[in-house]
């Protein structure tokens, strides 16, 4: 299969997989013996890193950057799908989600990979967002229980759809949210952005309270009088609690202590966040989740 040719990164990407493999190897444990159905759902399941940045790019493809790698850092991985299907105990489906016409492909070729799982697998090809409104309502999810990995090349991942995985009450989500890469250099220091920019930043914090979060009003005294503009005052941590804070607002319990990868220059460019949507089941998955986010910082 072609996925560890375009699954690629420095070390956060090795950290990231370790932290989903043992979350989940931990998760079928617990919920083998519940009777519950378990999905392993993950939305962008075969996407590609791209690996360098053009100043010249235009504002709608700086919303898919990602940070420049050195040659040195590009290392290969086992994808997420591959990890997920190599575990024991098993899930009882695995859905993929990839709008990419050959990742989706590749895709495909894990039925012939793990034959005697293939009938647990379904690989759909569309948009992930479009894709998992859809998905989610055909669940019966009092019987049913899902790790859904959001796993995005930039801000694709609207707010309404972290909502809808929120309101299952049935899903713990693993989200790579895109810190430095694809939100903080899009943050202008003078506030200057464009509306097309804001409406994609509301779609993604489900809100427009971001502005007032990251920036504050500032006063310039010149030859023509006092002039009032804004100012970024924002930085990794405050956009961190900001992320932790709204989704708090629609899940059972959220993780305090999001990993944090960083590139080679020691900058934190995604955060790996857990949330868990089952209110009887919170206090477990949180302990697991911590207590393996706590280890991966060391």
């Amino acid at each position: 299969m072609n996925e560890i040719h375009h699954s690629f990164g420095g070390d956060w990407t090795e950290k990231k997989l370790t932290v989903l493999k043992k979350y989940l190897g931990a998760y079928t444990k617990a919920l083998k013996n519940t009777g519950f159905q378990l999905y392993y759902i993950d939305a962008f399941a075969g996407t590609r890193y791209r690996m360098s940045v053009d100043e010249s790019e235009n504002e709608s493809e700086q919303l898919m950057l990602f940070p420049e790698f050195s040659e040195i850092e590009k290392k290969f991985f086992e994808g997420s799908a591959r990890i997920a299907l190599q575990l024991e105990p098993s899930f009882h489906k695995y859905i993929f989600i990839e709008k990419n016409q050959d990742h989706y492909e590749d895709l495909l070729k894990l039925k012939n990979e793990f034959p005697e799982k293939a009938d647990k697998i379904e690989v759909i090809q569309g948009e992930a967002n479009e894709t998992l409104l859809k998905l989610l309502k055909t669940i019966d999810w009092r019987k049913g229980r899902a790790v859904l990995f959001l796993d995005p090349y930039g801000l694709q991942v609207r707010w309404k759809t972290i909502e809808m995985i929120a309101r299952t009450r049935g899903i713990d989500l693993w989200y790579l949210f895109p810190l430095a890469s694809a939100l903080n250099r899009l943050l202008r220091r003078d506030g200057q952005i464009s509306d097309s920019l804001k409406n994609r930043l509301n779609d993604v914090f489900g809100t427009d309270e971001w502005f007032k979060e990251f920036y504050s009003p500032v006063d310039s005294y010149t030859l023509f009088g006092n002039i009032e503009s804004m100012q970024k005052n924002t930085d990794f941590t405050a956009i961190k609690k900001f992320l932790i804070k709204r989704l708090k607002g629609i899940f059972a319990g959220v993780a305090e202590n999001p990993l944090e990868l960083k590139n080679s220059k020691n900058v934190p460019i995604f955060l790996f966040c857990f949330a868990v949507g089952n209110p009887k089941g919170k206090k477990l998955a949180l302990k697991i989740a911590e207590y393996i986010l706590n280890s991966s910082e060391k």
